[in-house]
């Protein structure tokens, strides 16, 4: 009986060995887009929490190509010890709705571990643009169909998937006007070479503290603090709903207790003022989950841009 038991006991003393010794080694946090942008910064902000807390560096590669995919599918094929992360984001998921690929997208090959932030899009105009509300806004489009220019920041962006939400929903219609990154994209819009976009709040809010921009709503829930009189499109189109985010991910298969432990350092992280309002400043709103919540979020948010993706026919560009 005395053998029996040690026998049982072994594979769990084994694993909870394996917990205590992790990380063992520098950890790597994949990003799939270039260093500089808002990805990167929080991949940096949150690598160097984690190096503080669990006494390894953690050094950030950046794999870009493939709007994200190439870093996902990196990820999903290492070993699955914890080493090797996956700064998961919007763009994985739409990838996935858009291209139809579960191979080694979020849902096939990464398991998640916790969520970072939900990243508010905000509508804005030009300034010389005739309607200051959404609603005048919205009677405006749709007494000039097809008269307005809507910059989108590339194909499948949730910049071009909020948009087209917006469309579907309130049955506007508007000339897409695509642009290879967010800055050329802004420059025309305060210029007025187009009219309206849907941007990253921290990409847009200085341009709008200074006039240079007209925010008409917030894509998200909720009203967003670093904004406080602008309302949001659900206000006036009820069920309207969108945001990007940023999680973390790591291969299926890593053990639980080591996305456990993840999972608590990450929380930890948002918990922390100092970096909770680092986070708010860069226009983000800090969204802790459980690994099951945000593999719910993940899921539910891939499931939700695929019907925008089919209704809206738009393919992989």
């Amino acid at each position: 009986m005395h053998l029996a038991a040690s026998a049982i006991a072994l594979p769990a003393i084994r694993q909870a060995a394996g917990a205590e010794a992790y990380p063992s080694r520098p950890i790597h946090l994949t990003v799939g887009f270039p260093a500089g942008g808002s990805a990167d910064l929080i991949a940096r902000i949150l690598g160097q929490w984690l190096a503080e807390r669990l006494g390894q560096p953690v050094v950030i590669d950046n794999r870009t190509g493939d709007s994200g995919d190439i870093a996902t599918r990196e990820v999903a094929h290492a070993a699955p010890d914890g080493h090797a992360l996956l700064l998961m984001l919007s763009a994985n998921v739409i990838n996935a709705a858009l291209n139809n690929r579960r191979d080694a997208s979020l849902i096939g090959g990464i398991a998640p571990i916790a969520g970072l932030s939900r990243n508010p899009l905000v509508l804005e105009v030009t300034p010389s643009f005739p309607a200051h509300t959404l609603p005048e806004f919205i009677a405006y489009a749709k007494a000039n169909p097809g008269k307005i220019n809507m910059a989108i920041n590339g194909n499948g962006t949730p910049h071009h998937l909020a948009g087209a939400l917006f469309k579907m929903m309130t049955g506007v219609s508007m000339v897409d006007v695509p642009y290879r990154g967010e800055a050329p994209a802004l420059t025309d819009l305060i210029a007025g070479r187009v009219q309206v976009m849907f941007t990253l709040v921290g990409s847009s809010i200085e341009h709008i503290r200074a006039g240079r921009l007209r925010a008409l709503a917030v894509t998200t829930a909720d009203r967003f603090a670093a904004l406080p009189d602008v309302p949001t499109v659900g206000h006036f189109v009820p069920g309207y709903e969108a945001s990007g985010f940023f999680g973390v991910g790591a291969p299926k298969g890593t053990s639980d207790a080591i996305v456990q432990r993840l999972n608590q350092e990450v929380g930890a992280a948002l918990a922390d003022p100092t970096l909770r309002a680092r986070l708010i400043a860069l226009g983000m709103v800090p969204m802790p989950m459980t690994p099951n919540q945000f593999g719910d979020f993940i899921a539910a948010e891939t499931t939700k841009w695929a019907k925008v993706i089919q209704s809206a026919g738009i393919r992989p560009g």
